[in-house]
């Protein structure tokens, strides 16, 4: 089903440009160049694959557990860096992030933190002079600032923010199964750490910042969950300043509530954990709103902003379930089989509410009419933890699935010359 929503979204869009109707995405659904080639990842990527496939599922089960997510990690950095670098090292890698869209164009002209956050919701609407930039325009300056602050260590440049893109994204094959560790499951925690690894959305992970986004809300959440569970006030801190973080790199990421209300319910739990991410967050908050950024202000510009660029022709009415095809190809083939069985078996359990909440995020994010298109790279945060209810499917089949999801990555990043 998931892959013929695929299908219809390919030849609907097709068929709209020829009809004189575009939805504006080149290759649409996806946002790419249609270019069948192959690079110097590709026998990297096809080896990470088959290994894999090959001795994932049995290592996820034996493996103790700090060497499992150590491996996860290792596992997860690959895939995604072998799969960049079928485009080539320029290409994939060193130049992804240079393009005149994006973040780095604009920490040059950072002269100061503060006077940038004062002044940066003036700068967000577009046709005047100095606006920001589309991504930097886009987001909260969270985001801005991770590649301001590498500049200021002296980490600047395309390689260094493709590299901290890749290694904090690779967080997620971690964070994931922690919490659902954390939240009583650790069979389904092992379980879910291959399908993690070969993850399909590691295509738009490298490189790019939402990849980053995704490793960085991924581990928000296994903070809370720890600190819930174990009563661990320095995690439930950490988990509320990560969490207020994330806040301030997208708007969307309001709906990471879903989540983390999903995770405070599994837990059972409240009490002075819960209070320290409480005050973390409200930390966050403080710092951006003292430091002359309101948050309010930033969303009301960016819902002028959207519409005055590509998102003003882009068609809902193709776009609001195209996005979910969009979904698909980042989540996977084997995220169909794990909604299908989790709403079969609805009951409290992390490998369960987890996946529904991420489609619940999803959901919403789609029908608000502010993901049109692109989603495959803007949805990674939610869509990874669609993963989480990998023991959902039956072990002998779990081989033939994660091949599937490989294939799928590897189709999509060998024929397509993906803008992310």
């Amino acid at each position: 089903m998931g892959l013929g929503l695929v299908a219809l979204a390919c030849v609907t869009g097709g068929a709209l440009y020829l009809a004189g109707h575009p939805v504006h995405a080149t290759s649409a659904p996806f946002t790419g160049i249609w270019l069948p080639h192959a690079g110097p990842g590709t026998p990297l990527a096809l080896a990470v694959a088959a290994l894999v496939v090959l001795h994932g599922p049995r290592l996820a089960v034996r493996l103790p557990w700090r060497r499992l997510l150590l491996a996860a990690y290792g596992g997860a950095v690959a895939w995604i860096v072998s799969l960049a670098l079928v485009d080539g090292w320029q290409r994939g890698i060193a130049g992804r992030l240079v393009t005149r869209d994006e973040y780095l164009s604009e920490v040059g002209g950072v002269t100061g933190v503060r006077v940038m956050l004062r002044g940066f919701s003036a700068r967000i609407l577009d046709f005047q002079p100095d606006s920001w930039t589309t991504h930097v325009s886009g987001h909260p300056p969270g985001a801005f600032l991770i590649f301001v602050w590498l500049d200021r260590i002296g980490l600047g440049g395309g390689v260094w923010a493709a590299l901290t893109c890749v290694a904090i994204a690779g967080l997620a094959a971690v964070a994931v199964p922690v919490t659902v560790r954390a939240l009583g499951d650790e069979e389904g925690a092992r379980a879910a750490v291959p399908f993690l690894v070969l993850f399909p959305g590691a295509v738009w992970m490298g490189v790019s910042a939402d990849g980053l986004f995704t490793g960085l809300t991924a581990s928000g959440l296994a903070l809370l969950a720890i600190a819930l569970t174990r009563r661990n006030v320095v995690a439930g801190l950490g988990a509320g300043l990560l969490l207020g973080f994330s806040l301030y790199c997208s708007y969307g990421f309001t709906l990471l509530a879903v989540l983390a209300l999903a995770v405070a319910v599994l837990a059972r739990r409240t009490g002075p954990p819960l209070a320290a991410a409480v005050i973390g967050f409200a930390a966050v908050v403080a710092a951006f709103t003292l430091s002359g950024f309101w948050w309010l202000d930033g969303y009301q510009m960016v819902t002028v902003r959207y519409y005055q660029g590509i998102a003003r022709v882009r068609p809902y009415a193709y776009w609001v379930w195209a996005d979910l095809a969009l979904a698909f190809a980042c989540a996977g083939p084997v995220s169909a089989v794990v909604l299908r069985r989790a709403f079969t078996r609805l009951r409290w359990a992390p490998v369960i509410v987890l996946p529904v909440a991420a489609l619940l995020t999803i959901l919403a994010a789609d029908l608000s009419g502010y993901s049109k298109a692109e989603v495959e790279r803007i949805w990674l945060p939610f869509a990874v933890w669609l993963m989480a209810g990998a023991a959902l499917v039956p072990a002998p089949a779990r081989r033939g699935w994660l091949a599937a999801q490989a294939l799928l990555a590897l189709l999509i990043n060998h024929l397509l010359l993906t803008t992310w």
